[in-house]
Formats: C-alpha cells, structure tokens, sequence
C-alpha cells in the first residue's frame, strides 16, 4: 500500500471517528503547510501549526464566516505565510515583530 493510499484511509477514517465523513481536506496542502512550519520555526511546529490552522478554519465554518473549503483554504495560506515570515525574521534576528494582529 502506498504512503498516499494510508493517508486517504486514515483520513476518512478519522473523519468518520468524528461523524464528519463529508469533509474535504487536502491532505497535500495540510502536509505543505507542515513541511513550512518543521522548516520555518522548528519541527514540533509543523503538528502544532496544521492543528491551529484546523482549529481557526473550523470556528470559521462554525461561525458562518466562511464555507469549509474557503476558511480550510484561507486557514492553511495564512499558517503558512505567518511561519514563512517568523522563519525569515528568525534568521535576520526580528522574530517578535511577526506577531499578526487579526483575531
């Protein structure tokens, strides 16, 4: 069995653990954005971040701000660029001004 067969069962099988099994998720982008947090920050990052990200594309959905795949879309861009940028600060000794102001 391939990595990206395992991946697609264990996604659907998580889904269907939480009795959410319609939900999209773009198991590639979730693992980009990993790939940017490991390397941006530090490694433990990479599960933390994917985890933010989910948690804010979810209050979003919940909150009728955004339909699922825009606020997932949206949640993972914004990780990613918020890692990049503490990445790129970290190494020119700037990281405290990466804070992002937006709720």
């Amino acid at each position: 069995m391939t990595q990206e067969i395992t991946l697609a069962q264990w996604t659907a099988s998580l889904l269907a653990a939480f009795e959410i099994p319609e939900t999209e998720v773009d198991v590639d982008a979730v693992l980009a954005l990993a790939g940017v947090a490991a390397h941006s920050v530090v490694r433990p990052a990479a599960p933390l971040t994917t985890y933010i990200a989910g948690y804010a594309a979810g209050m979003a959905v919940g909150a009728g701000q955004a339909q699922s795949q825009t606020a997932q879309k949206s949640a993972l861009t914004h990780a990613g660029d918020v890692a990049r940028a503490y990445g790129d600060a970290e190494s020119t000794g700037d990281a405290e001004s990466t804070s992002d102001p937006r709720p």
